[in-house]
């Protein structure tokens, strides 16, 4: 069995084998490897004997779970409507032309993935920007370089 293999069985085993524990499962899974492999899907389908297709389903409806790889350093760029006013379009732009990425798209080496979001939840600190847990308010266009430079250098190290 590969490592993989292991470590998504111990994912699957930390929950009993009932179909009301689908979802929990699905979220350790993107949490581990950043999107959910089709490998944890099938294991996942055969652990709660359901099909497939459902949790396909569920895996799609949801837009915090991918079923497609994604950077190690996810940008979520709020697009809410105090973010979109106080210049969320030309920090995208930004990012678009700093990382040759759009929306919903991973970089060639796999390090920044960027999602555009509907709200953040911090309209005071607009426009805003996370990524991965961290928070970066009140962005410029000026702040984007050395943001996106330093997650380059620790990703280098």
């Amino acid at each position: 069995m590969e490592i993989v293999s292991l470590e998504i069985l111990e994912i699957l085993q930390r929950y009993p084998k009932e179909q009301r524990y689908c979802l929990a499962i699905l979220q350790d899974l993107q949490r581990r490897y950043n999107y959910i492999p089709r490998e944890g899907m099938e294991a996942l389908a055969d652990y709660l004997s359901c099909p497939l297709s459902s949790l396909y389903s569920m895996a799609t409806f949801y837009k915090a779970l991918s079923l497609k790889p994604k950077g190690r350093h996810i940008i979520k760029l709020c697009d809410g409507t105090a973010c979109h006013i106080r210049g969320a379009n030309t920090l995208c732009d930004g990012i678009v032309r700093l990382l040759g990425i759009g929306p919903d798209e991973t970089t060639p080496d796999g390090l920044f993935s960027l999602e555009l979001v509907n709200c953040l939840g911090s309209c005071a600190l607009a426009p805003v920007m996370v990524v991965d847990e961290t928070y970066y308010g009140k962005m410029t266009m000026e702040k984007l370089p050395g943001i996106l430079d330093s997650y380059r250098e620790e990703a280098a190290t």
